[in-house]
């Protein structure tokens, strides 16, 4: 299979890159209307998009399946998601060298969430306690694969404190980062805060901010406190105001999501991750504002 660019190619061309990330498809039934949002979102010409599985690995092959069609039908450039959960390091490299031979070069390293039902992680026997640990198994058995890590401006939920949070960040670069994701926020001053204290960390890649649009008021109060991230009192307020209007939640989630997209950009961010929550409206509607900013 022809092998795909990196994102440190892409990103060694200077121009910000706008990506989209899909969440996993739940039923064999869910794929198609996945793959012909990936369609949709074709027709802006995203630099990448990445396919995540659920908690727990719990839907890996429907995944890879998403994965591969968007790649294959859809011509897009497809970074898939890796995590440690349920997975022995045999496992793991098996499906390595899968994404190898079909070409891709581009994976996002996680450890991943805990199955549903189970609040901790739990270390599979013979798998791995950490994204680290996963980053550097990846590239000691395909060098040439571009790793993306993940970043968390408002501290990871179970790190003690910031500084724990960004020694495991450097514990991660070290061992074969090639970039970073972050987490979603709403407020630019996270995401520029963040970064200032990673470099002060002694950690130098490039950082993509994560961004997700808000579709449904109560769908992002509860995505926010499982992630602890902020949802910020005016973006709250406008949202409740039409929040019987699921269009005018919509608007507004996009408006702000377009003015967080536009400022970071014009300030120097390497991209931008849009969490599409599987929606090709809102990402295009984004996407396309972004290049006409």
């Amino acid at each position: 299979m022809p092998k795909q660019q990196t994102i440190s190619e892409l990103l060694e061309k200077g121009r910000p890159l706008l990506s989209v990330e899909f969440f996993p498809p739940k039923t064999a039934e869910s794929i198609e209307p996945l793959v012909q949002a990936g369609k949709r979102i074709s027709t802006c010409n995203p630099d990448f998009v990445s396919v995540t599985y659920g908690a727990g690995g719990s839907t890996r092959d429907l995944s890879a399946t998403v994965s591969r069609r968007m790649k294959d039908e859809v011509g897009l450039q497809v970074m898939p998601h890796l995590t440690c959960v349920g997975s022995t390091q045999a496992e793991l490299g098996e499906i390595l060298d899968d994404f190898h031979n079909e070409g891709y070069r581009n994976i996002m390293a996680l450890r991943g969430d805990p199955p549903q039902g189970q609040s901790d992680f739990q270390v599979t026997e013979g798998g791995f306690k950490y994204a680290s640990d996963l980053v550097a198994f990846i590239k000691d058995r395909h060098p040439d694969i571009c790793l993306g890590i993940a970043g968390y401006p408002e501290k990871h939920p179970e790190a003690e404190s910031l500084k724990s949070d960004l020694d495991a960040l450097k514990i991660k670069a070290d061992a074969g980062g090639s970039f970073i994701t972050t987490q979603l926020f709403f407020e630019n001053a996270a995401y520029f805060e963040y970064v200032d204290q990673v470099r002060a960390h002694g950690i130098n890649l490039p950082i993509i901010p994560g961004i997700m649009p808000v579709l449904a008021l109560k769908q992002i109060k509860r995505i926010t406190q499982l992630c602890q991230s902020e949802l910020p009192r005016a973006l709250e307020s406008q949202l409740s105001e039409v929040e019987s209007d699921p269009e005018a939640v919509r608007r507004v989630g996009v408006e702000w999501a377009m003015r967080q997209v536009e400022e970071l950009i014009e300030k120097g961010a390497p991209g931008v991750h849009i969490y599409a929550l599987n929606k090709a409206k809102s990402a295009i509607e984004i996407i396309n504002a972004a290049r006409n900013a």
